[in-house]
């Protein structure tokens, strides 16, 4: 299973050559573009299969750290988004693509990135799963809400993908947890490796298809992905300070509410959005939030872990959890 293993570690390495491929030969990937719904339905069903039942009665027990990164994640990263398009004078189509991003929930790949950054992983993976149920409403109704002035936006439609490749999927999966139990663990690495598969097939098929437009975009539109990333993380990190959690629990907000479900981001854009440059900003933001929160997590992990309270997710979700995205 090493190169099971590799392959996924290397997931930004591969991003990066199928991308550059995909510039060069988009007659490739265009064709893949129809399937990117279904490819973020299987990761979604893959993020289900890791979760417990305990992940969501957890927040009984730590409800006031659970509110702030929701808080965190449907409040500041749209409000982010907002700003950054009004600063950067985008078309439309670029425009949507971000508010799109910024009213997705977070990402699995904060669960790893907490680990690494000495954070609160229960808290971490709580968080997710609870962003990832709140999303069913909050992402289509945000959207509507914020990015219908810029382009028509049919908000049940979106509710319906989202139900479709978000819930139905990740319920599946946590049936399917229930009924195997720790058998599924066997085939977590493999299915993690699936989904970086996913995820790097779907960000070629968005590079194929803007092909022609990137050239006059690309660098504008990189410099404010990350500039919504890294205000992410520090306006996250600040709002936990507010609510007065521990320094560990500050860490997790910060990560929870920096790093995005950008396969989320890149599926609804590929479904409701005829330009292929709705889907960039969430293309790009795949690349950078791995590369920014391993950086973080590499700076806080040299501090230690700064715990001034006790942690605010107990029970037994402590190990360094499987994730792609």
């Amino acid at each position: 299973m090493k190169w099971v293993r590799r392959w996924t570690e290397y997931f930004v390495v591969w991003v990066m050559l199928f991308a550059l491929a995909a510039y060069v030969w988009p007659f490739v990937f265009v064709p893949l573009k129809p399937w990117i719904v279904t490819g973020l339905g299987v990761i979604m069903f893959g993020m289900g299969m890791t979760l417990l039942p305990a992940d969501f009665a957890r927040v009984a027990r730590m409800p006031r750290a659970v509110v702030c990164g929701l808080l965190g994640q449907f409040l500041l990263m749209p409000f982010l988004a907002v700003l950054l398009v009004r600063l950067g004078g985008f078309p439309p189509e670029l425009s949507m693509g971000f508010i799109l991003l910024g009213c997705c929930p977070g990402g699995t790949a904060s669960n790893v990135i907490a680990f690494l950054a000495k954070a609160d992983v229960a808290l971490s993976v709580s968080m997710t799963a609870c962003s990832t149920v709140a999303a069913v409403v909050m992402t289509p109704l945000l959207v509507w809400l914020l990015g219908g002035t810029i382009l028509p936006v049919d908000a049940w439609d979106l509710l319906g993908s989202v139900l479709k490749v978000v819930l139905v999927p990740v319920a599946l999966g946590v049936g399917v947890r229930q009924a195997l139990g720790e058998r599924v663990e066997r085939g977590a690495p493999v299915f993690a490796a699936l989904s970086v598969g996913i995820i790097v097939l779907v960000i070629a098929a968005i590079i194929a298809s803007a092909a022609e437009q990137l050239p006059g975009v690309i660098g504008k539109v990189g410099i404010f992905v990350v500039l919504h990333n890294v205000l992410g993380y520090a306006s996250g990190y600040g709002f936990a300070a507010l609510f007065g959690l521990s320094e560990q629990a500050r860490r997790t907000v910060a990560i929870e509410v920096g790093m995005q479900n950008s396969g989320l981001g890149v599926a609804l854009a590929a479904a409701h959005f005829q330009s292929a440059l709705t889907a960039l900003p969430a293309s790009l933001f795949s690349v950078v939030h791995n590369l920014t929160g391993s950086m973080l997590a590499a700076w806080w992990s040299r501090r230690g872990a700064g715990s001034d309270q006790p942690p605010s997710g107990a029970g037994p979700r402590s190990e360094a959890p499987n994730s792609s995205r």
